[in-house]
């Protein structure tokens, strides 16, 4: 028998570091699968960027379609554009015994909540506020007022994070790394999911 993957949402302000803190998890050896979900959205792809890879491109027909057969776990406009998550796709995952994560903000995460209460949720934060300012002003991308904008959503997003199951302070990364592992792999320690996972073990034990 498949034992059922977890399903994850990891949230944080921009630069915090979560998307470096995703991609070094999946990298680890693991005794199960992992992977982030991809997300469906509007906008058109960026140079690099695959269909199905990194995002489902489709167009706005195609979303509020999806939208009206409530097809998604969670979704949003943003700056004219739409994102989503798709349920279909995530539990066919889960159901493969995938552990899914899903890299979305704090109101996603509130929609995704009120329809499987069960998952896991981690909020990512920075160590300091004036660190969250080094690390975006360190990219070197974006002007004074993005960063002024960045730093203003940043705060919006902090609010929220009494909201989460686990809180990771991503200061020392190494550590914060760490820590992300040993929440996914609670997780998989739990009862629910030992017992299923080892069934023929404990009917063994107990016969």
């Amino acid at each position: 028998m498949t034992t059922k993957g977890n399903l994850f949402i990891l949230s944080a302000p921009s630069g915090a570091g979560k998307s470096s803190l995703i991609s070094a998890l999946l990298k680890q050896a693991s005794a199960r699968p992992m992977q982030v979900s991809v997300s469906h959205t509007t906008r058109d792809p960026r140079p690099g960027e695959t269909n199905g890879q990194h995002y489902h491109f489709v167009s706005k027909a195609q979303f509020q379609q999806a939208i009206t057969e409530k097809t998604f776990y969670e979704h949003a406009e943003v700056f004219g554009n739409y994102y989503g998550t798709s349920e279909i796709s995530i539990d066919q995952q889960l159901a493969q015994g995938i552990d899914v994560f899903l890299d979305i903000d704090w109101q996603g995460a509130q929609q995704v909540r009120m329809k499987k209460p069960d998952v896991t949720t981690i909020f990512i934060s920075p160590p300091s506020k004036q660190e969250l300012e080094n690390r975006l002003r360190g990219r070197g991308q974006d002007s004074e007022e993005v960063i002024q904008s960045r730093m203003a959503q940043a705060q919006a997003e902090c609010s929220h994070y009494q909201e989460f199951d686990y809180i990771i302070i991503n200061d020392d990364f190494e550590q914060a790394q760490i820590d992300l592992t040993t929440i996914v792999n609670n997780q998989r320690l739990k009862r629910s999911q030992q017992a299923q996972q080892h069934q023929s073990l404990f009917e063994e034990l107990l016969v």
